[in-house]
């Protein structure tokens, strides 16, 4: 029997105010090859621990719910787009609206296959699980290769899932949308002993396909404290839960990507060797976030300057130099007359040099009154292909929990 999609109920409408022509804020998205579908309101899904919950630091344009007027606009728009090999369209526009579960929207999945019936593109695809059964398993099943969907379980334990996500669909259609062609990735989390390795069971009883994504959440500013808690509690059962994944042999493909420090530590070498190639001075000032100055600090020490900056804007636990703001480097700089910044803090897909705020790199020198050297090489792409191909649950386990260096590594203190 085919599931419905429910109306969850909210007053919260979108305040921002509606650009001239709404077809401008499409237009933007769809150039960042994003499809630009909008519920009209801020997402009544309501997850705790969503990053949108403080997006403050950038402005969004909302242009209102997308009707069929404005979806046969947006059809037309990307269907004479050229398509590039390897690209993915992303279901969702959150460069200049507000990122919400676009499956909430009564046609979504009729635009959907319009998409796949009418343009010969690929697509990228995220949900907490509104999606119609057995609808998108037909469709995986009739384009096949063009649908990448990372359904977004967070967590089965039901006491977890009923804290962090009370609004969001139930255990039972999670595992209809699982059981078939449909998902490629599951992203799940650790919150206390056997909730991540028992979900990892349980999808792999379902989906033996299904690539297993793992780790832990990051608190964020603006999140509940009980959400923090949650949150942190799990980064303390992160090593227990991956070992009893490791040990439990699933078929599936197992990876470990939202720990910066894991991250860093895994692809160390590769840090080091890019570092080498820089051709820095000891008295070059180079920006980094906390995870990236462990790493400089530890085996390249006092061969440049290494300003650490915390991501402040995020706040709470995050700590990732490609989403560092000019605002975060302004409030660490003290006189600095020249500054060395990684490519991947202006390379947000807005464009024009800006950071994830949508602050221009000119706008920060006039403001800050240093120049800006750009390293080139420490890029976006890099980052996207280079970083993650340690990224393997497996890695985890040999080269960081059973690595004593690793502890080492640990330890090392953060610059005032």
């Amino acid at each position: 029997m085919a599931t419905e999609i429910p109306v969850i109920p909210t007053d919260a409408r979108l305040i921002y105010e509606r650009p001239s022509d709404p077809r401008d804020v499409l237009v933007k998205e769809m150039e960042k090859r994003k499809i630009p579908i909008s519920i009209g309101k801020t997402c009544p899904v309501k997850c705790t621990f969503c990053y949108e919950i403080d997006h403050r630091y950038r402005k969004t344009e909302e242009p209102g719910r997308t009707t069929q007027e404005d979806w046969d606009f947006i059809l037309d728009y990307i269907s004479k787009k050229p398509t590039r090999p390897g690209e993915l369209w992303v279901w969702g526009g959150n460069e200049y609206m507000e990122w919400t579960d676009l499956f909430l929207h009564p046609k979504a999945m009729e635009w959907l296959e319009d998409f796949l019936k009418y343009t010969d593109k690929r697509l990228h695809m995220f949900t907490v699980g509104y999606v119609h059964v057995p609808k998108i398993h037909q469709l995986a099943a009739q384009y096949p290769n063009r649908i990448f969907f990372d359904l977004s379980v967070i967590t089965l334990h039901k006491e977890y899932r009923k804290a962090l996500m009370p609004h969001a669909p139930s255990v039972n259609h999670l595992m209809k949308v699982l059981d078939g062609p449909a998902v490629t990735s599951a992203n799940f989390y650790s919150f206390d002993a056997h909730t991540m390795s028992e979900d990892a069971k349980m999808i792999a009883r379902i989906n033996t396909n299904v690539l297993l994504w793992m780790g832990c959440l990051t608190a964020l500013k603006g999140m509940e404290e009980q959400t923090v808690q949650i949150l942190r509690q799990g980064k303390q059962y992160l090593s227990a839960e991956a070992l009893r994944v490791y040990e439990a042999g699933l078929p599936n493909i197992q990876t470990i990507h939202t720990e910066p420090a894991i991250t860093a530590f895994l692809n160390r070498h590769k840090i080091i060797t890019l570092f080498d190639s820089l051709g820095l001075e000891k008295r070059d000032i180079v920006v980094m976030a906390k995870s990236v100055y462990r790493i400089l600090t530890m085996y390249r020490k006092n061969r440049a300057r290494f300003l650490c900056v915390p991501n402040a804007t995020l706040g709470g636990d995050s700590d990732c130099t490609i989403l560092l703001t000019f605002d975060d480097i302004l409030k660490r700089l003290n006189g600095e007359k020249v500054i060395h910044l990684p490519k991947v803090v202006v390379e947000s897909p807005r464009g024009n040099d800006c950071d994830i705020s949508g602050v221009t790199l000119e706008e920060f020198e006039a403001k800050a009154r240093c120049k800006v050297r750009i390293l080139h090489k420490v890029n976006t792409k890099l980052a996207d292909t280079k970083l993650w191909q340690h990224g393997y649950l497996s890695q985890y386990i040999r080269d960081y929990l059973s690595n004593p260096v690793s502890r080492e590594f640990e330890q090392i203190p953060i610059a005032a």
